[in-house]
């Protein structure tokens, strides 16, 4: 087997750049503008983006600051976090925000350049590690992990879904190395390859899996979520520029409060202002934003995911896409508990809401919750031209999916979803009786 040029995605990455001053500096008399770098298409940092742009909230948060300056910020949309680190390493980006992969190579950029960065929020995050997933062609007779062997696979090395194909493979006696020929490709494009059949699964996170599978493209083959390790999203900014300016730091971090609490209490509003602002549906958006969807969003830096952070640091050395990473120096919580005050320790211990089934109706401005799987298909037989789209959990991860992209499992009277069919085929085989049936069939015995 080939393998991964990951040396060559090294170098890349380490090339130099040159510096010319932060951008916070810029502009005439008392004009003052501020660059934000974000990814409007990865959800999960939508908080610090995507919908924190649409309300505009920063922009009203720096007005309130009345300290003889005039605020202009300035919104940088990119595919991914690395051009947003090498701006920021390059003084032109002030804040940024990106998964936590690329949130560790954006630390070691930052201190090989003596440029530091820090990170100084948290977007989107999953406890268990759903936010990545691999997924295969609808048609394709792979079904477990085991199968990749020999396999061609497309993923974006250095990225979180990067991080969860490699230790995926580990746990399933597979060498990410030289089990497998990796293709380092950014996402679009890995999808496309995975339709034109040009690798045999895709690896990617946020907002791609769920997106192929809605539109048919893809269906998925593993969970993020089977390796119950912590993944997430997280706002980063320049040591320099947080010591200059960080009144305006402060006031960035209030502004995505005010975003996160905005998407907590208007969720299916949120997700149809960031389906506009991408183009993506609003239904895959809902999906991981929603109110029980795979992402929980809370500006806390909370312990177990500085943790699992430290745990990430091994994956890009084993890749030789950095050395040595000090986590302690590079996250600094200080401005976002100022910018919080009292209310910071309590988001810092809240626990994500826990899983359910949604519908959302067509025609409708909410989705209804539903006790249990079994009570959703029977709302969905009985409503087959007035749906917009069903979510359920994942039975053993509690990862949300499209109901009728899920594996269903009749036990009993009992009617259960899974993500993959290697979760669901884990069930059967540990509950006797237990069997897996077609999505028409599981709708049939609800109704």
């Amino acid at each position: 087997m080939k393998r991964t040029a990951t040396a060559l995605s090294a170098a890349v990455l380490l090339l130099p750049l040159s510096a010319c001053g932060g951008s916070a500096q810029a502009g005439s008399g008392t004009t003052v503008t501020v660059t934000v770098g974000y990814q409007s298409k990865t959800i999960n940092t939508v908080t610090a983006g995507t919908l924190l742009r649409s309300l505009g909230y920063f922009e009203r948060q720096l007005d309130a600051l009345h300290d003889g300056h005039t605020y202009k910020v300035d919104w940088q949309d990119y595919a991914t976090g690395a051009p947003i680190t090498a701006q920021m390493t390059a003084g032109k980006i002030d804040i940024g925000s990106m998964g936590d992969f690329p949130l560790l190579l954006n630390a070691a950029r930052g201190t090989q350049l003596g440029r530091p960065t820090h990170l100084v929020s948290v977007t989107g995050y999953n406890l268990r590690g759903g936010l990545n997933t691999v997924v295969t062609a609808p048609g394709s007779a792979l079904t477990d992990l085991k199968d990749l062997k020999g396999k061609k696979i497309s993923t974006s090395v250095g990225s979180a879904a990067d991080g969860t194909l490699v230790r995926a493979l580990q746990r399933a006696g597979i060498d990410p190395n030289t089990g497998i020929a990796k293709l380092n490709q950014q996402p679009a494009v890995g999808a496309s390859s995975l339709s034109a059949g040009s690798v045999d699964a895709l690896s990617q996170f946020v907002a791609w899996p769920g997106l192929l599978a809605y539109q048919g493209r893809a269906k998925a083959l593993y969970d993020g979520a089977q390796l119950k390790l912590p993944t997430f999203h997280g706002v980063t900014a320049r040591a320099d520029f947080a010591k200059q300016r960080p009144t305006v730091l402060e006031a960035f971090l209030k502004a995505q409060t005010e975003a996160t609490d905005y998407l907590n209490a208007h969720p299916v509003t949120a997700a149809e202002k960031v389906a506009e602002a991408t183009g993506l549906p609003a239904e895959v958006v809902y999906l991981y934003n929603g109110a029980h969807g795979i992402a929980t969003f809370d500006p806390a830096v909370k312990p177990r995911l500085v943790t699992a952070l430290k745990q990430d640091v091994s994956v890009l050395k084993a890749a030789k896409l950095t050395g040595d990473i000090d986590v302690d120096s590079f996250v600094d919580d200080q401005y976002v508990k100022h910018a919080l005050g009292a209310a910071y320790a309590r988001r810092l211990t809240a626990a994500p809401p826990p899983a359910r089934s949604e519908v959302w109706p067509k025609g409708s401005e909410k989705t209804t919750a539903f006790p249990s799987p079994r009570q959703l298909l029977a709302y969905l037989a009985r409503h087959p031209d007035g749906i917009r789209a069903a979510y359920v959990p994942d039975t053993t991860t509690g990862t949300l999916w499209f109901a009728d992209k899920s594996v269903w499992v009749a036990d009993g009277s009992r009617l259960l979803p899974f993500v993959t069919p290697a979760t669901a085929r884990a069930y059967v085989s540990g509950h006797q009786g237990a069997r897996t049936i077609p999505y028409r069939e599981a709708l049939e015995r609800a109704s």
